[in-house]
């Protein structure tokens, strides 16, 4: 892949500091302010995003998905389903070392899109009536969450991040910002203690005031908490049960241990070019991202359960409609605006193509996945991929063209829409080009 021609390697402290002015601010990348959470509204709809073409195009799908190969990326795996049609591709390596091809139905790491699961199982309990969606947490949880946060922070604003609570990455990762490669080495068989985690989160400096959309994973270890406090259950085995089973998903799960039990790809982290060569962390302890990023799917599965949420299967009508009400996820430059929005463990987002689709992204250390749906739920498109913190920076921080990510976007942007690719560059899009690569580190 691309990388960017230094004319001589920097003294180690001037290196060290880039290396924490690049990371924090990729780290940070959705911290900016945003709307208040008083403007939440269900998000726009459009014809485009209700009435996708019933046509797979299986030729634009595969030139699109070889594209992002060829831009870079070491593997990646795709599948498209719009009604009863369906297509998978794949195109790369799943070991850069042996050549071994990957292969359409891998197993993969989907990080945060595990928030949608968590938040269907939260909104169960809603309809339940165990959970009010604008209680205080701390009616749920006195002794985790404490004092005014615990007065002021509902269940709604730890699901659409806008609770003003920190994430726990960087201080669960202390060398991360200075040291990333050893950072990951050293947690890579540390079991993490959710508690911990939250503690962590709380004692971190907020990015962003209580009512402003600020992505932190705290919010859903905390959500993930709740779910224990009020079904007496184990968190992931109460998601297991009654989402994932419920979903009739086969190859879906919360990993038992560091490794995946089914056939994968190696994932490798390429950290913004500070871990060279890229490392393979396909065997790591998940339990640092728990119910909000630990889980395990394939693009198939992905694409059941995303038909089967928004088709209503899963939630009843009054629990969806709450999910799919957004907040606004960055703030607008003037004039124009914001293309992605946040509901409850799912977000709303504008392709270039100009239509509007559901779903979520996910990123852990060299694992990066994206799942779109249209919102009938008629069509959904799920990719994975093996090669993560692929941009790259310039000496003052600012990210260098990206072909790699244009390529993730056209090709997201064909299967969802059933276009043919276009040439159109990230820039040119009405998302932003600091959310056009759904992997961003912020899990």
């Amino acid at each position: 892949m691309p990388t960017t021609n230094r004319p001589s390697r920097p003294r180690p402290a001037l290196r060290r500091a880039r290396l924490a002015t690049v990371t924090s601010a990729a780290l940070l990348s959705l911290a900016a302010a945003t709307l208040p959470a008083q403007a939440a509204a269900p998000a726009p709809t459009s014809t485009a995003s209700a009435t996708a073409s019933p046509r797979l195009d299986r030729k634009a799908l595969r030139a699109s998905l070889d594209a992002f190969h060829e831009a870079g990326m070491y593997g990646a795996y795709s599948s498209v389903r719009d009604g009863s049609q369906q297509w998978r591709g794949a195109a790369g390596v799943a070991d850069i070392g042996t050549g071994r091809p990957v292969r359409a139905d891998f197993e993969h790491r989907i990080g945060s899109i595990t928030k949608t699961f968590t938040s269907v199982a939260v909104l169960q309990q809603v309809a339940a009536g165990r959970i009010d969606l604008d209680d205080p947490v701390g009616d749920y949880l006195p002794e985790l969450v404490p004092g005014e946060r615990g007065r002021k922070v509902t269940v709604r604003m730890l699901l659409n991040h806008t609770s003003g609570i920190a994430d726990y990455i960087v201080p669960a990762f202390p060398k991360i910002l200075t040291d990333p490669g050893q950072a990951l080495e050293e947690g890579r068989f540390r079991t993490a203690d959710p508690e911990e985690l939250v503690r962590l989160g709380l004692a971190a400096e907020p990015t962003a005031p209580r009512g402003t959309h600020a992505y932190a994973n705290t919010n859903y270890i905390i959500a993930g908490l709740l779910l224990k406090k009020v079904t007496g259950q184990d968190p992931e085995a109460y998601i297991t049960k009654n989402v994932i089973r419920k979903a009739g998903l086969r190859h879906t799960y919360f990993p038992r241990s560091a490794r995946i039990s089914g056939p994968h790809s190696k994932m490798y982290e390429s950290f913004y070019g500070t871990i060279e060569p890229a490392r393979d962390f396909s065997v790591y302890d998940m339990s640092w991202a728990g119910t909000a990023g630990a889980m395990v799917s394939t693009t198939d599965d992905l694409n059941d359960f995303y038909r089967r949420l928004l088709g209503g299967k899963l939630l009843g009508a009054a629990e969806l409609r709450e999910m799919k009400t957004t907040v606004p996820a960055y703030e607008p430059e003037p004039g124009q605006e914001v293309a992605l929005r946040y509901g409850l463990g799912l977000y709303t987002i504008k392709m270039p193509s100009g239509g509007w689709y559901w779903g979520h992204d996910g990123g852990v250390f060299g694992a990066g996945t994206w799942a779109l749906s249209t919102e009938d739920g008629r069509r959904q498109a799920a990719i994975g991929y093996n090669l993560m913190k692929y941009e790259r920076f310039d000496e003052s921080g600012e990210p260098l063209p990206n072909p790699i990510g244009q390529a993730l976007v056209t090709h997201m942007d064909v299967a969802v829409s059933g276009g043919a690719p276009t040439n159109r560059r990230p820039a040119a899009s009405p998302v932003p080009d600091r959310l056009l690569a759904p992997e961003r580190l912020r899990r």
